[in-house]
């Protein structure tokens, strides 16, 4: 019987990405089995749920089009990881995919961010969200009125890649 990709993703260093290159070859030759790698975010390992998530990136590098029509489970299922990795890599994926997104999944992608940025601790979800956020903020008013004081904060945070990005994105956005 042939290994599943959770099997595969399973193992190893744990700061290492394993077999993830295999997985990712694996879907990009047999793109039905793309929902089998969707369904290891739902493993109980997370080393497993971190290599999913490097191995979509990778994935919608090459075939962006495996991944729109999962949007809404990438915002509802994904959204509810508690795992840093999970939500910087949604933060870059939103970013990539917005093209593909209907107004009510960006809108929800939005929110997400919106909490993430609000509650996350993580140097690398607030990096990524500050950047997915930044650019999605220069055409929405709104969302850029909401996002000049959380970045106007992170411009203070002690964590200098924070503080330098947030400071950056704010100076891009421009005055009110």
């Amino acid at each position: 019987m042939a290994e599943t990709f959770e099997e595969m993703l399973t193992g190893g260093r744990p700061n290492s990405l394993g077999r993830t290159g295999e997985v990712v070859e694996r879907v990009l030759e047999q793109p039905a089995r793309f929902e089998e790698l969707f369904r290891c975010y739902e493993s109980e390992d997370e080393i497993v749920r971190l290599r999913t998530s490097n191995a979509m990136k990778r994935i919608e590098a090459v075939r962006p089009d495996l991944l729109a029509p999962y949007l809404d489970r990438f915002i509802e299922d994904v959204g509810r990881i508690d795992q840093a990795s999970a939500q910087w890599t949604l933060a870059q994926l939103f970013d990539r995919l917005s093209p593909d997104m209907s107004e009510k999944q960006k809108k929800s992608a939005t929110a997400l961010m919106q909490r993430n940025l609000a509650s996350h601790d993580d140097w690398i979800v607030l990096n990524t969200t500050i950047d997915t956020l930044s650019k999605w903020a220069k055409t929405d008013a709104a969302l850029r009125k909401w996002l000049r004081p959380r970045l106007q904060r992170l411009s203070m945070d002690a964590r200098k890649s924070v503080a330098s990005r947030a400071s950056k994105r704010l100076k891009a956005l421009g005055s009110p």
